[in-house]
């Protein structure tokens, strides 16, 4: 077709035990919006690396035509000469370089190797206003949200003179009216003939902007959907990315709540480097014995300073309140304490914070409760491959073997992972802080399935999400959190997105401005 802008044939890609693409086949239009889904570790993030030369040319085989020529590209920047920009999930930003110096790092505006910063201040508010971010140029990365360093990187791929852009998992970690922009961002881009392939979990979003859907499967092409021959429904995308109907996104449970296990009592918190700043103002909760207790809120709500702070006071000052269990008071001053004293926390941030990286799947499995591997303080090495293998198995964790290194694992498995570490430590009250955060729909049922388990045995979950229907189809209960108070609290039952809105949109009306 002479609108092809961009043909993959047959590629296959191999790492050690595991062969990741096999055969792929990838056909994008020039101008449109096509999407790549896939359940965690189908093969899609790797076929963008390929594309954009991050596996150079000779590390795969099969061929790449871009503009109806062959392309051999040993690196990213060979990508980017020919228009081809990846904007990966995890932003390549420095958090203390302003919005300025990030747009052109490496693409520096200058003369005989001197920047002139006039000229990149006047270039960075120009590509800033295409992008819709009302921001100086002199603001410091470090100073602005997720949702506005997401359009930096956009406006970083503007200069590079871009005419496919890739974005992996862009509003994995926005709130709903930031990833509404940046989906009407995507059109704009459209209407001005620039291709976007854009790989997400978020269904409804895919279903929203997408004019193509390419499905795979275990690094396989499934098949490719063209959204204008017909509707394509978020079931419908579903069935081929896991095989199978969903026919409940959420699995069924009949609660069996018993009596107060865990309570949170005139809780406070002030921000860690900002005197007199308060991020958790006079908090109240409690949660029953099987029971799934939701926080929702928005983006900066204090919903993660709650629980961090809990947890073993691991985020925040001046911290003062009560943490009570069995109707009795517990010290969480310290993580070992709140570990002790049978409370989790599996961080929304895995990466920095939930996994160590570098180590085997077996070593992040034991590492919160290394006394149930260890023999007289020495780790007994035959007990802990069991108990790694167990949780593999329970948890259907996929990986070559517990000896693979946890970084080389989908986002899906290293979530696996967190809660296999916690579950290993045997908690009573359990805090799940985005816990389906960027993985695809098959693994967020089955982390929704562990969930029912644990609180069918009687522990309590406190669940924290940024999707709404999330915490309303797996909650008994709901809190309401902004401006680091607990502004409303209703049963799930009785719950909708629009209730839990306006318990927010209320609070804002009486904050001071």
């Amino acid at each position: 077709m002479s609108d092809v802008i961009l043909e993959m044939r047959n590629i296959t890609k191999t790492f050690p035990g595991v062969k990741a693409l096999d055969d792929v086949n990838l056909s994008v239009r020039q101008g449109e919006i096509h999407a790549l889904v896939g359940e965690n570790g189908a093969g899609k993030s790797t076929l963008m690396k390929v594309l954009s030369g991050v596996y150079p040319h000779g590390t795969f085989t099969g061929e790449i035509f871009y503009q109806g020529k062959e392309c051999r590209f040993t690196d990213i920047s060979d990508s980017e000469k020919l228009g081809i920009v990846i904007i990966h999930q995890e932003l390549a930003l420095v958090p203390f370089l302003s919005i300025a110096e990030n747009i052109f790092l490496g693409n520096e505006r200058g003369k005989k190797g001197v920047i002139d910063w006039v000229e990149t201040k006047l270039q960075a508010q120009a590509v800033l206003e295409k992008v819709g971010l009302h921001e100086s140029p002199n603001t410091l990365i470090a100073h602005i949200g997720v949702g506005k360093q997401q359009l930096v990187e956009i406006a970083k791929a503007l200069t590079k003179e871009v005419q496919l852009l890739i974005l992996d998992e862009p509003t994995a970690s926005l709130n709903e009216s930031d990833s509404a922009a940046l989906l009407e961002l995507l059109l704009q881009f459209k209407a001005q003939g620039i291709s976007s392939i854009l790989i997400s979990h978020k269904l409804n979003e895919v279903s929203k902007v997408a004019d193509s859907i390419t499905i795979l499967r275990d690094g396989t092409t499934v098949e490719t959907l063209d959204c204008h021959q017909d509707p394509i429904t978020e079931d419908r995308i579903i069935r081929g990315m896991v095989g199978r109907d969903l026919t409940h996104r959420y699995p069924p449970r009949t609660p069996q709540i018993g009596e107060v296990l865990f309570e949170v009592r005139d809780w406070n918190a002030y921000h860690p480097l900002y005197e007199g700043r308060k991020v958790v103002d006079n908090v109240n909760l409690v949660v029953h014995r099987g029971e799934v207790v939701g926080i929702s809120g928005l983006m900066g709500s204090g919903r993660t300073e709650l629980a961090m702070s809990v947890f073993g006071q691991a985020y925040g000052r001046r911290i003062s309140g009560k943490v009570l269990k069995d109707a009795q008071e517990i010290d969480v001053s310290t993580i070992n304490k709140a570990i002790a004293n049978g409370i989790a926390y599996a961080t929304e941030d895995r990466k920095n914070y939930g996994l160590v990286l570098i180590k085997e799947v077996r070593e992040n499995i034991t590492l919160a409760n290394l006394e149930g591997v260890a023999d007289r303080f020495v780790i007994n090495e035959p007990k802990e491959m069991r108990v790694a293998t167990d949780y593999r198995e329970k948890l259907n964790i996929k990986c070559s073997s517990i000896l693979q290194k946890v970084v080389n694992l989908s986002g899906g498995n290293q979530q696996k992972v967190v809660l296999s570490k916690w579950l290993f430590a045997d908690p009573d009250i359990l805090i799940l802080d985005e816990p389906t955060r960027g993985i695809d729909v098959g693994a967020k049922y089955e982390i929704y399935t562990i969930i029912n388990q644990l609180v069918d045995e009687g522990k309590a979950i406190i669940l924290i999400s940024s999707e709404l229907p999330e915490v309303l189809g797996m909650s008994d209960r709901i809190y309401v959190m902004n401006e680091g108070a607990i502004v409303g609290e209703m049963m799930a039952s009785e719950a909708t997105q629009e209730k839990i809105m306006s318990c927010i949109l209320k609070q804002q009306e009486v904050i001071p401005s």
